[in-house]
């Protein structure tokens, strides 16, 4: 209706024969294709008036409701407009159609004219700006123009108040809507009102258009001789077709792998316990959100009115209730009454019942999935024990002479030799096939560190006690070998040492004639030594030393030199690579690895430990392993992150030291809880395959001395042997036989 002109929404006014009964029909067919249809304007203007006035079409009441409220005078005009029982009731009295062919209440703007189906009687727009927006209008003066091209004005909008009580007053404003494409108010007719009626019931627009009309055969079936079609039937009408088979044999298919799936039909509700569980059953399974309430414990005996003898407690142990933690304290006691009658009310009733919804509303209910997974099938795959043999299982020799703590074990690189120190200040040298004592020395102060050369012609045992390191001549070998080993400790050692141009470290090589050997007196306590696999160079590892913690030593030249690197952390141990010029400083918290030749960082380890306490390096020279003072083990691939690969725990105490065989893919790892594990750690020369760790073997034997168990383990250079040291004096050989 906004500016588009409003069509007469009467029937056409015409002379009428008297039609027959076809005629008739064609004739409703005609109404309804020429019926009026609103435009895109009147639809917006419907949806402005039933917006504006809150109308409710649906009901005749509510017209009258509305002429009530605003004052009206026409309350009976428009009850008996609007009071009709029916569409079709309305249709007789308002629309009903003229014997001249007019139509009564067709006079909408034309004061009684006739209506014709011609567009000249549309009401011209008074805007013709056609379809463009007006928001683009929003900051000018005018909305548009005139058919003359004259600029029309916008009018001034009345207040709100002034409004409202224009509306008041006003009986027919509910009639009025505004068309802002005009900028005017329109005032809907009766019979437009009654349009509008229709079309929101979801009715045609004319009262008189008929929406099931009569059928009307056009085929004449009275006196027929043939069929419409003489045409033979298709021979493919009674043989079965193909393409049917084929479809019904793909639906047979996806039904059987289950991509059809048909709903099963609902069983009938049955017999049900009462007293079940709300969880199981499957209507409620149904609902994902659904957590059942936890149920109460049915009442027993014992909260009976009268329960026997046996549940009512004595005075006694009421009375020693009293004395009992609230926690602990029983929640009822039972009590005998004579009667129902006799029962007092429940004192905690109100009190129970708050805390229920309390506990309810405050604390809210997860619900668990647990998957049925059977917990054998969450184990690793790993090889049998009897296809890892052999490796150590049984005690074998036990090595019997220390009065203290046996601190720390050496192998000779043959394999025949075993050196021994204590915490009673000695160093022992034995004999491992027969468990014979060969030589004893007396150093004075606990030991902390035995070192065998790892060349087998050169007979050196490095020792470390307090803040000394011994070079001790075993006096093994042949002839030629003990006048080569006499040339390296007797040598007359220079009073200093370079250290490449840099400040000497203090550490002065001086000989030590009671015990035939070299002493090297160094600032702080030595907690380790190591030898290099040429046999020239050694370390020695000074926890407290801060800068100079870590020394290296040359055996031929008797010089020493400090790392040119920059450590962070306390270092703890250190090693060298079995194969390449590489050193390994494990501090800590981490492990740093550095290359002599370069003297550069190339790699820091991560352990993620707490304390580190030992390294060993494989074979290999591509993985090591650390252990901690909290009893984990972690084994770090080099090739792979600086990350560990795995994380074992497995000791609950201190881990005192972890090695690795030289040539059977084994290892172990001691602790101060008294054990030993060995475990079977295989490293593949495939890059594309990751080491396996398979524990093997926990090895006993060893008891626990103030605190400490076994202080030291090392494998046999060729045997896959163990031998193990401990605080109670002794030393063990464990064998695979």
């Amino acid at each position: 209706m906004k500016g588009q002109g409003r069509k007469s929404t009467t029937s056409q006014s015409r002379e009428v024969k008297k039609p027959t009964e076809m005629d008739q029909k064609d004739e409703a067919i005609v109404n309804q294709q020429e019926a009026p249809v609103p435009s895109d304007s009147e639809e917006d203007s419907d949806y402005e008036y039933s917006g504006d006035s809150d109308y409710d079409y649906d009901s005749s009441d509510s017209l009258d409701y509305q002429s009530e409220s605003a004052g009206s005078g026409e309350l009976e005009e428009n009850d008996d407009d609007n009071s009709g029982d029916s569409e079709g009731a309305e249709s007789q009295d308002e629309d009903a159609v003229n014997p001249d062919g007019g139509s009564e209440g067709s006079d909408l703007h034309q004061g009684g004219g006739v209506e014709s189906d011609s567009s000249e009687d549309e009401v011209a727009p008074r805007n013709t700006i056609g379809e463009v927006p007006l928001k683009w209008y929003a900051d000018e003066p005018h909305i548009g123009y005139d058919i003359t091209g004259k600029k029309i004005k916008k009018k001034e909008k009345a207040d709100k108040l002034d409004s409202f009580l224009k509306n008041v007053d006003d009986s027919k404003n509910w009639r009025k809507i505004y068309d802002e494409y005009n900028d005017e108010v329109v005032e809907l007719t009766k019979d437009e009102i009654k349009m509008v009626r229709r079309l929101i019931k979801n009715g045609a627009p004319h009262a008189d258009f008929d929406p099931h009309p009569t059928y009307v055969d056009w085929f004449k079936w009275d006196d027929a001789k043939h069929p419409l079609s003489n045409a033979p039937e298709p021979k493919r009408r009674f043989i079965p077709s193909k393409w049917e088979a084929k479809k019904v044999v793909q639906y047979v298919r996806a039904i059987r792998k289950g991509l059809i799936t048909f709903d099963k039909p609902k069983e009938a509700d049955g017999p049900y316990l009462l007293w079940e569980d709300d969880s199981g059953l499957a209507e409620k399974e149904k609902h994902l959100t659904y957590i059942p309430a936890p149920k109460q414990k049915l009442p027993g005996h014992d909260e009976s009115y009268n329960p026997p003898l046996e549940y009512i407690p004595t005075q006694e142990e009421i009375n020693s209730y009293q004395l009992m933690f609230e926690e602990d304290r029983p929640k009822f006691i039972p009590k005998s009454f004579g009667s129902m009658r006799s029962i007092p009310a429940y004192e905690n009733a109100m009190k129970e019942a708050f805390e229920r919804c309390l506990d309810l509303y405050l604390c809210p209910r997860i619900r668990k999935k647990r998957l049925n997974i059977d917990p054998e099938s969450l184990k690793p795959k790993l090889p049998s024990k009897k296809e890892l043999k052999p490796y150590p299982v049984t005690c074998y020799i036990e090595f019997k002479g220390h009065e203290g703590a046996v601190t720390s074990i050496s192998i000779e690189a043959s394999g025949q030799w075993m050196a021994s120190g204590s915490s009673d200040g000695t160093v022992r040298v034995w004999e491992v096939e027969t468990g014979r004592c060969l030589r004893r020395w007396e150093v004075g102060e606990p030991v902390s560190c035995v070192a065998w050369n790892p060349l087998s012609d050169i007979h050196i045992l490095a020792v470390s006690a307090g803040q000394d390191v011994l070079l001790l001549n075993t006096c093994l070998g042949d002839e030629e070998e003990q006048k080569r080993i006499k040339e390296l400790l007797w040598a007359e050692p220079p009073k200093t040492s370079d250290d490449a141009g840099t400040k000497a470290p203090s550490v002065s090589w001086v000989k030590d004639d009671e015990h035939e050997g070299i002493r090297l007196k160094h600032l702080k306590a030595v907690t380790s030594v190591e030898w290099h696999r040429k046999g020239d160079y050694f370390s020695t590892v000074m926890p407290k030393g801060e800068s100079r913690s870590v020394l290296i030593h040359q055996l031929s030249k008797k010089a020493t030199q400090k790392l040119p690197f920059k450590l962070r952390g306390i270092a703890v141990r250190s090693t060298f690579h079995p194969s390449r010029s590489i050193f390994f400083i494990c501090t800590q918290k981490s492990v740093r690895v550095y290359d002599l030749l370069k003297s550069k960082l190339i790699k820091k380890l991560d352990t993620g430990l707490k304390e580190a306490s030992s390294i060993a390096v494989h074979p290999g020279g591509d993985n090591l392993i650390v252990g901690s003072k909290e009893g984990k083990l972690c084994w770090f691939d080099m090739d792979l992150s600086s990350k560990p690969y795995k994380i074992l725990k497995c000791h609950p105490k201190d881990i005192n030291n972890v090695v690795f065989h030289r040539s059977y893919p084994l290892f172990a790892t001691c602790s101060d809880d008294g054990t030993a594990y060995v475990f079977h750690g295989m490293v593949y020369s495939d890059l594309n395959k990751n080491p396996l760790i398979v524990p093997l073997e926990i090895l006993r034997g060893h008891a626990n001395s103030n605190g400490k168990g076994m202080l030291d383990c090392k494998f046999h250079p060729r045997q896959p042997w163990l031998f193990t040291a401990g605080a109670d004096k002794l030393i063990k050989l464990y064998c695979h036989h």
